[in-house]
């Protein structure tokens, strides 16, 4: 119950806020220039370029597991020539 108290007063004070701020800030427009330079970084590439890039992906993690099969083959040979010299000079 003190719980749902909590929450009712922490939303009132948001709200009370959000009432206060939008009071006191005025909106703005940005210039053409801004405006025009956020739609040249802002692309959203065609879907075959969304298609080989997520290849690629695909491509790239399959070489990562790889080295990283590769590498656990090669430790546990490592551990395991460690493990028969040690035994050898007991």
């Amino acid at each position: 119950m003190a719980r749902q108290t909590t929450n009712s007063s922490t939303d009132e004070i948001l709200l009370d806020l959000e009432d206060r701020l939008a009071g006191v800030l005025k909106p703005i427009r940005p210039s053409n220039d801004i405006v025009q330079r956020l739609r040249e970084r802002i692309h959203f590439p065609a879907r075959e370029e969304i298609t080989s890039r997520l290849m690629d992906w695909k491509r790239m993690f399959l070489v990562l597991g790889s080295v990283m099969s590769g590498l656990l083959v090669a430790i546990t040979i490592a551990r395991a020539f460690f493990y028969l010299a040690g035994r050898r000079h007991m």
